[in-house]
């Protein structure tokens, strides 16, 4: 008698090649731009050249007249506004009155080719009446601005915020040593591979279907039934394969709207795909934020209060603003002990391409100036900086000071792994002159916890289909941008029904087909299609098994799952196949389908802005960057990074693996070259509007990784798996950094820390003078009255205090 040891994974953590894998290596996979209908026209916009102006007349006459030009869409066609976040509905799929940064769209034309659709954009005539620009923060918060909206916070503040977490003065009073620090992280951008493209057809019963490289279907979805005036159930949303995303597809786009639009004013199908140059003035890449961080230490390290500010310059439109801001600000509490923390946040709008999220979404900033700060701290109290943060990591299963709830937290382990593998005792200040080691931690959310807009159904749907035959689909509304969500569900569903991953045929990303799934972003789809897919599996696995046992005469109970048999655990040779268990179960049951679905739990905080920042889980990371600094040019070569990052655990450890070095190699871009740089405050013009100016690492600039994974499961995670997505980017900015300043002794408080920065520091420092180089002040502003929250240590429920009303 054989007898089965069913705890063995066979598919959980085990690197199984990807489900798309072969399609992609040979060509067959369709992306947006690979589909093409009959009778199809192209569509191409024509985007203002003038950063901020008031449209006085267009005249579409000539172009319409030109051979092979179908229509022309102006503002006047689409005037119903829309947004990704319900409080930020400012934008319109093409601008009516007023244009807001140079390549907003004016005007649509649908033709036979792109070619004669490129020559009408030359016909068509708008006159514009040029408005004053704003190029930075301090432009738009001067009290004369001109208004690029009329809605926000005053002027041209989209947002601002102020909250408050225990008594902060108490907490600086108590500290040994008092540090404030200004950082700037400069924006950038995705740089998919992969450009904006759509393609849209009205068929015979007026029902509109859309195919797009977007990382939200569902969101999408939505914007065209209110734009377009349509029946949602009239509208089908196919997200296509993405050849890259990063968060660069994750608002609804105009270029969408405009192809659905342009297809039903035709009744032929529409395709936009976007050039480069558009795609950089697309953007909503990383917002570029001024910090102010103020933190009080004992010395020992332990931090007894914190103050941070951040100014975002968030571009023309809202995007993603709002969250943006709020996020720049949450996450400081689940990484290090902060017992008292105060948070005063301001998005303002510019007239520059909108921002929005980047992997990361609005951690990666302050983390970089969190985690720079320390390093002074530490130098400051003579302690070396990994022993500090070691000793005072958050503690597993509490509830921070700002009410994010922690459950597991690998990072111990991950801080011990990397000083070990990068030899840290023996290195730090100990190289010689020009090389030197930094050392950063990170956390990052696995999950937003609540939906864009508010209701209480699922985040994450899954539906089985099971068929005679033992074949077995997956249907979610999720979207592969690259990082292996759809293997992942095939992955889960294998394990729990004891079949292989490349049984399944896996269907995502349908608006018609599939169950909602609130998009790829924020880290959430492992975690939450993960449980909406193992909840699904488990059920059909039920129908199965009852089956299978009445056929056996078993209990079901004692019912196993595995290589594609169901049988007996305590004696495997009593069994059947997995599809005659099927037929069992249809024999049984009727048609075997079962659904999954995965919400989040509540969050403990109950105050106004608790919304962002929770999690059904965190990860974290830890990383040493080794760096060679050249003294006399001031180039910094990243010469190896190693990392450890807490999984939970691994469900696929090369994809995991994968996405980690992915994550290195972003964070090198961003800290060394990457940036959304503009000249002149009155054209606001992008300077490197293409791949061949804007700066991206090579495989050259590629350093040597040394991945370490750290698996701590997590209860809160499918199998106990946590994300790896975005949280391994946040600590290589700050670790390199740190790592100049172990190099040659100057702090570069402001990124990308280019040659030309570094050899400032350096020149200020021979001359005597503080050796650093960065922004000295933040703007001077009056912050709200703060929302006052006693922290869980002081007995609060989570619940802000009631206002005080001040009588003059």
């Amino acid at each position: 008698m054989k007898k089965n040891n069913s705890n063995e994974k066979k598919v959980i953590g085990k690197p199984f090649r990807k489900v798309d894998a072969r399609a992609k290596c040979t060509g067959q996979t369709k992306f947006a731009d690979d589909i093409v209908l009959p009778r199809m026209l192209f569509c191409k916009m024509l985007r203002s050249p003038m950063p901020h102006a008031l449209i006085k007349r267009i005249d579409i006459s000539k172009a319409l007249k030109l051979p092979g030009v179908v229509a022309v869409l102006t503002g006047r066609d689409l005037p119903i506004p829309y947004g990704i976040l319900p409080v930020s509905e400012d934008e319109h799929a093409l601008c009516i009155d007023k244009v807001r940064f140079i390549g907003d769209p004016v005007a649509a034309i649908a033709a036979v080719d792109e070619d004669t659709a490129f020559d009408a954009m030359d016909l068509i005539e708008v006159e514009y009446e040029r408005l004053d620009s704003i190029a930075s923060i301090e432009d738009a918060l001067r009290p004369d601005a001109s208004r690029i909206h009329e809605y926000g916070d005053g002027g041209n503040v989209h947002k601002k915020v102020s909250l408050e977490f225990g008594d902060i003065e108490a907490g600086f009073a108590d500290a040994d040593l008092v540090r404030e620090d200004v950082f700037f992280y400069e924006g950038n951008t995705h740089l998919p591979l992969e450009q904006h493209s759509a393609v849209a057809i009205l068929d015979p019963d007026d029902k509109l279907t859309l195919w797009s490289s977007t990382q939200t279907p569902h969101y999408v979805h939505r914007a065209l039934a209110k734009v377009l005036e349509m029946p949602a159930t009239h509208i089908r949303v196919i997200a296509t394969p993405n050849g890259g995303g990063f968060g660069g597809k994750s608002d609804p786009f105009n270029h969408e709207i405009v192809v659905a639009k342009l297809a039903m004013v035709t009744g032929r199908p529409v395709k936009i795909t976007l050039t480069r140059e558009e795609v950089f003035y697309c953007h909503r890449g990383r917002h570029p934020v001024l910090m102010w961080v103020k933190t009080g230490a004992k010395k020992d390290g332990a931090i007894t209060a914190m103050h941070f500010r951040s100014f975002l310059d968030g571009g023309a439109y809202g995007s993603y603003g709002v969250a943006s801001t709020f996020y720049t600000g949450a996450l400081q509490t689940v990484t290090y002990e902060v017992p008292r923390y105060k948070f005063e946040g301001l998005r303002v709008f510019t007239n520059k391409p909108p921002c929005g999220p980047k992997r990361g979404h609005g951690t990666p900033q302050p983390r970089f100036a969190l985690e720079a700060q320390i390093d002074k701290i530490a130098e400051e109290l003579g302690l070396d900086p990994v022993e500090m943060r070691r000793q005072h990591l958050v503690k597993p299963n509490t509830i921070t000071a700002n009410y994010l709830r922690v459950g597991s937290i690998g990072l111990g382990e991950c801080i011990d792994k990397i000083v070990a593998a990068s030899d840290w005792k023996n290195q730090y200040r100990k190289l010689p002159y020009g090389k030197g080691v930094g050392f950063a931690c990170s956390s990052y959310i696995c999950g937003a916890g609540l939906p864009i807009y508010w209701n209480n159904m699922p985040h994450s749907g899954v539906q089985l289909r099971l068929d005679r035959q033992g074949g077995v689909c997956v249907m979610c509304g999720s979207i592969d941008i690259g990082q292996g969500s759809d293997s992942i569900l095939a992955y889960i569903v294998a394990e729990v029904l004891g079949i292989d991953p490349f049984d399944i045929r896996v269907i995502t990303a349908d608006t018609d087909l599939t169950p909602v799934d609130l998009g790829s972003y924020s880290s959430r789809v492992t975690l939450m299609t993960g449980h909406a897919a193992l909840q699904a599996a488990e059920r059909a696995r039920e129908l199965l098994a009852k089956a299978a046992a009445e056929k056996l005469d078993v209990p079901t109970e004692c019912i196993s799952f595995s290589d594609r048999r169901v049988f007996d655990v305590e004696d495997a040779e009593r069994g059947m196949t997995f599809a005659e268990a099927v037929q069992l179960a249809e024999s049984k049951f009727g048609t075997i389908g079962t659904v999954g679905s995965y919400t989040p739990p509540r969050s403990p905080g109950k105050y106004k802005g608790a919304g962002v920042g929770p999690s059904p889980a965190y990860s974290y990371s830890a990383a040493v960057a080794e760096v060679d600094v050249d003294p006399e040019t001031g180039i910094v070569i990243v010469e190896r990074v190693w990392i450890a990052h807490d999984i939970g655990q691994s469900i696929n450890p090369a994809l995991v693996m994968g996405q980690v070095e992915g994550g290195v190699y972003m964070g090198l871009g961003e800290v060394l070259m990457e940036e959304m740089a503009y000249r002149g405050n009155r054209n606001v013009v992008h300077k490197f509007p293409s791949m061949l100016e804007y700066k991206s690492p090579t495989t050259l600039e590629m350093c040597d990784v040394k991945t370490i994974l750290v698996e701590d499961p997590d209860p809160n995670g499918p199998f106990g798996a946590k994300e790896v997505g975005q949280g391994p980017l946040l600590p290589v900015p700050p670790a390199v950094v740190n790592a100049i300043y172990d190099a040659v002794g100057v702090r570069i408080d402001e990124v990308p820390a280019t040659p030309e920065k570094v050899l400032a520091a350096l020149r200020a420092k021979a001359q005597g003078k503080d050796g650093r180089f960065g922004p000295k002040s933040v703007p001077d502003v009056e912050w709200p009255e703060p929302i006052r929250v006693p922290t869980p240590a002081e007995g609060g429920d989570g619940k802000e205090l009631p206002r005080v009303a001040v009588h003059s």
